[in-house]
């Protein structure tokens, strides 16, 4: 069964518009007309896009360009998931609460992966099995979930658990963008500034020194300079875009190897400053996740299968999978943690006392909170310290320039005294 497009008219004559479950396009204008709306226009859906209808002429095809820039963010899920969870909670059949986030969906992309999640649903898959088929859009973690949720007859805290997962995970997310947009910004206008000084002001002033009595040779060596990174800008501009390209591309080539994968994220670990971020965001998602799966009643070895997948960093992926063997051999999580040396006294105390008192997902919550505030402290102060150290940055660069450009003149009016 595929989904169409379709605009119409209905009983009234008000215009219409929506999507519908149908084999063919003639049975879809079929049950249009039997729901009472006089259809005008019916389009195949893909995922990528629309697709012609079968007697649609090229000429009257239109191509939506906004459609193939869309993409599914985790707060359109985190969104969808909530009104997931409420209907879930109303008891409302899963076909008719499906049905309803088509409706309410914005994106076309969404709205086209929902219909095929509910067909399958109608076709008496489950919805895990169903959303397994979309892993671009439901992840492990949320499959996992949603089975586990099914199996205990808890999908709708299981959702809701979901929701508030990812809901912290956009907050998380924001918090890392609004920290790096200033300083990105400040570069920008940095560059700008000095393309205006290398591009007009430069070359007007430089005509004037060539005139002078010993041409550039009797120039200081700061103004020398200054000229020269103008010449490499203003001759060597091309470069610029292929040496960013094969730097891209060798940057891909390094992280897309097993061992250059490793080497990065663990100097990433080891960089000042942003190394102690990277760790607190990585040991804050690992306990958020683990605790997330297990109180939603994803067994322990499967739970750390998926974290290790989700966590982001290689080195404390290693980490947690020796954690999933080391509880299939008997043994507890927090020795393997504490031993790799990559989780904090904390983490493995508050793991270790959670273990003994069977309160290992409680005590992951609060490690998660714990960390996650410190997350947001960090943040804010690098955003403070980053700020100030770009303006210098550039007013360095700016000062240097104009002492290059102020020197040679000082000593014509020297001259001319």
């Amino acid at each position: 069964m595929a989904v169409f497009e379709y605009k119409g008219l209905d009983a009234a004559g008000k215009g219409v518009a929506g999507i519908i479950d149908a084999d063919s396009a003639k049975l879809a204008r079929v049950r249009l007309r039997k729901q009472g709306l006089f259809p005008t226009e019916v389009r195949e859906q893909q995922e990528g896009g629309t697709r012609r209808a079968a007697g649609q002429s090229i000429l009257s095809t239109q191509i939506d360009l906004q459609k193939y820039f869309q993409f599914i963010t985790t707060r359109d899920i985190s969104v969808m998931t909530t009104q997931l969870s409420t209907l879930v909670s109303a008891h409302v059949p899963m076909a008719e609460a499906l049905s309803a986030l088509v409706d309410q969906s914005e994106k076309e992309k969404l709205k086209i992966i929902l219909s095929k999640v509910k067909e399958k649903v109608m076709e008496g898959s489950s919805l895990a099995d169903a959303m397994q088929d979309h892993p671009k859009v439901f992840g492990d973690l949320y499959v996992q979930m949603v089975r586990a949720g099914e199996r205990s007859g808890a999908l709708d805290q299981v959702l809701i658990r979901l929701a508030t997962y990812g809901d912290s995970q956009v907050k998380l997310q924001g918090q890392i963008f609004g920290a790096i947009a200033y300083p990105i910004i400040l570069g920008v206008v940095g560059v700008l500034i000095l393309l205006g000084l290398f591009l007009g002001v430069i070359p007007r002033i430089r005509g004037m020194f060539e005139s002078m009595p010993g041409g550039e040779e009797a120039l200081p060596l700061i103004t020398k300079v200054v000229f020269f990174f103008g010449d490499m800008l203003v001759g060597g501009w091309w470069l610029a875009p292929i040496l960013a390209g094969l730097a891209v591309f060798g940057w891909r080539r390094l992280v897309a190897s097993k061992r250059g994968r490793e080497w990065w994220d663990r100097t990433r670990l080891k960089i000042p400053v942003f190394g102690k971020m990277n760790r607190l965001v990585g040991v804050s998602r690992f306990c958020r996740t683990l605790s997330t799966l297990l109180l939603s009643g994803v067994p322990i070895v499967s739970a750390l299968n998926i974290v290790e997948r989700v966590i982001g960093n290689v080195v404390l992926s290693s980490a947690v999978s020796k954690c999933a063997e080391s509880i299939q051999e008997g043994q507890s999580i927090a020795v393997p943690l504490k031993n790799s040396g990559q989780f904090p006294p904390l983490v493995t105390h508050m793991i270790s006392i959670g273990e003994k008192t069977g309160e290992l997902e409680k005590m992951l919550t609060i490690v998660a909170n714990a960390y996650e505030d410190e997350v947001e402290a960090t943040i804010a102060a690098m955003t403070s310290l980053l700020g100030p150290v770009m303006i210098l940055s550039i007013g360095g660069v700016v000062f240097v320039v104009a002492l290059g450009l102020l020197t040679p003149m000082m000593n014509i009016s020297s001259m001319i005294r």
